[in-house]
């Protein structure tokens, strides 16, 4: 009963996150190398979902594992701040606590994962949101110093 809701509380918050952050998406024809991982991400993790809510270990296991693999290369190609790094060593290893979920056809432990690797996400989008404001103040005042 309590794996039961706590699933389905999972994939009710998993949902409306996925949902939000799909229409939020821009659609630029030439889109940014790290663009293209983010929404090689939500494709997975959008998967991922559908593994949880079909029950399929195996499509549960690749898109954990792609979203490893995935956050590995963004990590080159993204913000290079300690909590950044943080973030991303996180992400990696909740996928992997998934991915081992899935093989162990543990439903309960993949679901709180996938609930952890959402919350991990929005962290680290709002973490990089603050730097990059922070970078364009810092250019906003440069510029009205410039002026003086």
């Amino acid at each position: 009963m309590f794996g039961k809701r706590i699933l389905t509380i999972a994939l009710v918050f998993a949902l409306g996150l996925a949902t939000s952050l799909s229409h939020g998406q821009d659609k630029k024809k030439d889109e940014s190398p790290t663009a293209a991982l983010m929404k090689k991400k939500l494709a997975a993790s959008q998967k991922l979902l559908e593994g949880l809510a079909v029950n399929d270990f195996e499509m549960i296991k690749q898109n954990a594992d792609t979203l490893h693999d995935v956050s590995r290369e963004a990590s080159f190609k993204a913000l290079k701040t300690p909590r950044y790094e943080l973030y991303a060593d996180e992400f990696q290893q909740t996928a992997e606590k998934l991915a081992k979920a899935a093989k162990d056809k543990n439903l309960d432990a993949a679901a709180l994962a996938y609930v952890d690797l959402t919350l991990n996400c929005v962290k680290c989008h709002q973490h990089v949101r603050e730097v990059r404001m922070t970078k364009a103040d810092d250019k906003l005042i440069d510029k009205l110093a410039a002026k003086k």
